[in-house]
């Protein structure tokens, strides 16, 4: 409760602080960050953290899925799409802190480090914060890429092993978000290297001034930024966990913007003046993982049986309510590729005792269920989502025993494998389909630490969404990503859960506030007024 009360009195302190003219925008974040180093992050807390203060080497249209320069104003790729080259924006500033002033503006040795950083492991800051760099490894990155060299000071080329049609789009993801080398040096030198990701500088368009854990984050527009300063002068993070809290903050005026509300608050949302709803589709998926690699879950036909013992429909009614669709496939249904011939395993728990029984199951057995402890945009309440599964499973004699942890903790022993069953979800980072398909199903990515929580490595797929990320022609590429969908719900890998809807309350008073599809919260661009 003190924690929470210092969040309120933090932000709403600070907004009355400010000079008459300044203009400050709060957004009632759901979470803090786990750190701001973004090669490590893999939560879309994190990512909101990290936007403000870093660019990437090309960036997506704000509210968009186009490809657009950022760091790099223009690039050039080679016929065959093996060799990209990109020519560096110059006179971009670095940030400074309390610790350091660069010396220089922002150039090749700076993208360079970003690679060698997550994929040398003999790089000094390979380890620093955390070796697992996910996104790079899941992304096949370590394969993908022949070389990265420095042409000149701003021209830096990358050469690949072969092609990969989603390459530009991948370096607009958050893990590619660009660190001052310089920086780097000068803290390895002064024995502290966690500095750079504990007290950030970027060249993006807000720079840190404060953050305390699970309380607030304080940032300031950047006056040198590149494409100009930020509309807005001052943006506050008032981090506040509970949805309902953050609903009565917004109602208040005690922050602007607010993510992921109650759907049960909708009705009360809908009817307040002050305030409307952005709404789009999501591009994400809620699901609950198998581990594919410990028994029962080994067996196909257990998998089938546990999809047909629970009710789906009865989950998204009670806990998604208005803002969900039932998930067949591992992507959303806006996504280009999407297979609508396959279906879903149907409810059907006299079916799912048969199958058990054929597995040699007869009379059900024993298995754990976690739970998420935390509201995602993917997933309103895994807590109760568990409690309806671990009902439905008892109809057909297994016994789930729902287990949860904090919310970092829980992630690392679900990527690990310790879990027989975990839910888990996804929000796109790039538009593309591979970044479901091969990030989250693929074998790079079972890999003890990787992001297929499954564990599953079926060869058949992998061949499939191996050869789509290598094809630029979009109508042969869904061809591939059709198949790779049916492969996908005959094994079973995952029960999929639901696609939830992006809905974002935010107060009358700001202006221009685009929806993202990938789920993230930018403030460059967003204006404040009466």
């Amino acid at each position: 409760m003190k924690t929470i009360l210092l969040a309120t009195l933090s932000a709403s302190a600070l907004m009355a602080a400010q000079p008459l003219m300044a203009k400050t925008l709060v957004y009632c974040s759901e979470g803090s960050p786990e750190n701001f180093a973004p090669s490590v992050n893999t939560t879309g807390t994190s990512f909101d953290a990290n936007t403000q203060i870093y660019d990437t080497i090309v960036q997506f249209e704000r509210g968009g899925t186009k490809v657009q320069p950022a760091l790099a104003e223009k690039w050039d790729i080679s016929p065959d799409g093996l060799t990209y080259t990109f020519h560096l924006r110059k006179n971009v500033k670095w940030q400074s802190n309390k610790t350091f002033k660069p010396t220089r503006n922002f150039n090749a040795d700076d993208i360079i480090f970003m690679i060698e950083r997550q994929w040398k492991e003999d790089h000094p800051f390979f380890k620093v914060t955390s070796s697992n760099h996910s996104y790079f490894n899941d992304m096949g990155m370590p394969k993908l890429l022949k070389s990265v060299e420095k042409v000149d000071d701003y021209t830096v080329k990358f050469t690949l092993n072969h092609p990969e049609a989603p390459f530009l789009a991948d370096l607009a993801m958050q893990y590619a978000s660009v660190q001052s080398k310089e920086y780097a040096d000068a803290m390895l030198k002064a024995g502290t290297p966690d500095k750079l990701d504990q007290d950030p500088i970027g060249t993006g368009p807000f720079y840190l001034v404060q953050y305390q854990k699970d309380a607030i984050i304080r940032y300031k527009a950047n006056p040198d930024y590149w494409a100009g300063k930020a509309k807005i002068d001052d943006l506050i993070f008032a981090i506040t966990p509970d949805a309902s809290v953050r609903w009565a903050k917004l109602q208040k005026g005690e922050c602007h913007v607010m993510p992921y509300p109650n759907p049960a608050d909708l009705d009360a949302i809908k009817k307040d003046a002050n305030v409307q709803i952005l709404e789009q589709p999501g591009l994400n998926i809620g699901y609950l993982a198998y581990n594919t690699t410990k028994k029962p879950f080994d067996d196909v036909k257990v998998r089938h049986a546990f999809n047909m013992a629970i009710n789906k429909k009865a989950i998204i009614d009670a806990v998604y309510l208005s803002t969900g669709v039932a998930a067949t496939n591992p992507i959303p249904p806006s996504m280009w590729s999407y297979n609508a011939s396959v279906k879903d395993d149907p409810y059907d728990p006299e079916a799912a005792k048969k199958l058990l029984a054929e597995a040699g199951h007869p009379n059900g057995f024993e298995t754990d269920l976690w739970a998420m402890p935390v509201q995602r945009p993917y997933n309103p309440n895994a807590k109760r989502i568990a409690e309806l599964m671990q009902a439905d499973l008892a109809k057909v004699g297994i016994k789930a025993e729902i287990k949860t942890f904090e919310w970092g903790e829980y992630r690392k022993r679900l990527q690990a494998g310790e879990h027989q069953t975990g839910m888990f979800g996804w929000t796109g980072d790039n538009g593309d389909p591979d970044n479901f398909l091969d990030t989250l199903l693929g074998c790079a990515a079972a890999a003890p630490g990787g992001g297929n929580v499954a564990k599953w490595c079926n060869q058949e797929y992998q061949a499939l969404v191996t050869k789509a990320k290598t094809i630029s022609d979009q109508a042969e590429r869904t061809k591939l990503y059709e198949q790779a969908q049916v492969v996908f719900k005959r094994e079973a890998p995952w029960f999929t859960i639901a696609h939830a809807v992006q809905l974002k309350p935010v107060r009358k008073e700001v202006k221009d506030y685009k929806l993202s599809p990938f789920g993230r919260h930018t403030f460059y661009g967003v204006d404040i007024g009466k």
